[in-house]
């Protein structure tokens, strides 16, 4: 028996001399592991569609506990991505992210139209690589279930506190303290915070359509991504990758406008 779905290639890993194992995030059946017989060769029709971010239709077969790809054809490719090293590291970044919070068998439309939206404005909305990142970060945290509390400070109610605890998901004023609301506290400017409570509550088709200023920008970046690695409890080594090209080309010297 085959069975059709279209996915995104989230993982490839070689396997044995030229096949492949895929991880896919798929519209059906959420997370699932392909194997593309022969598919490193460069004579396989399968190549382009078994490609790493990839968005491809593929026909398989179960065959001896195996899922083995029969046909991939490719829908998106974001080849504008695959010319620009940042951005395509930063693709990377969102699939490993993307793997981390997918489950088999568990259909997550909310998660596929996040990583498909991103990508397509990294590449084809050419949107600031901070404003994507960001935006990715603090929706895909909420998804998995740590949605933070920003209606004011957890202890004196004010509405405009200045930090926000990574730890508790709050906000807190930098003078209040409780022994119960401990954890790492990183400052919130005005705008940062307006920008935080409008990627929470957003439509989605709407969460790149913001702007902040570069230090802002800054802010709420290392926001977004520290607290997203707090409450996963991990890193990504794509994540570092990203880093070492982000800070090698001085990559905060962009607009965000």
């Amino acid at each position: 028996m085959f069975y059709q779905t279209e996915g995104i290639v989230l993982r490839e890993t070689a396997y044995k001399d030229s096949d492949k194992l895929l991880t896919v995030l798929t519209k059906d059946h959420g997370k699932v592991t392909l194997k593309a017989r022969g598919v490193r060769k460069n004579t396989s029709p399968l190549k382009s569609a078994c490609q790493l971010l990839a968005y491809s239709e593929f026909t398989y077969q179960e065959m001896r506990g195996q899922l083995i790809v029969k046909e991939a054809v490719c829908r998106e490719m974001f080849p504008e991505l695959r010319s620009d090293i940042e951005a395509v590291s930063l693709g990377f970044y969102f699939a490993q992210a993307a793997e981390v919070l997918s489950e088999e068998d568990y259909y997550d439309p909310a998660l596929l139209s996040l990583l498909l939206n991103s990508l397509y404005a990294l590449a084809k909305l050419k949107k600031p690589q901070a404003v994507v990142k960001a935006a990715f970060e603090w929706r895909l945290a909420c998804m998995a279930g740590y949605a933070p509390d920003l209606g004011g400070c957890a202890i004196c109610g004010k509405r405009e506190p200045d930090r926000f605890n990574v730890n508790r998901g709050v906000l807190q004023c930098a003078s209040c303290q409780h022994e119960e609301m401990d954890g790492l506290r990183l400052p919130v400017s005005p705008g940062t915070l307006t920008a935080l409570r409008y990627l929470s509550s957003c439509e989605e088709k709407k969460i790149f359509s913001f702007s902040l200023g570069e230090e802002a920008m800054r802010e709420l970046c290392g926001i977004t991504e520290t607290y997203l690695i707090t409450q996963l409890e991990r890193g990504f080594s794509t994540l570092e990758l990203y880093k070492s090209l982000f800070y090698t080309n001085n990559y905060y010297g962009e607009t965000y406008e």
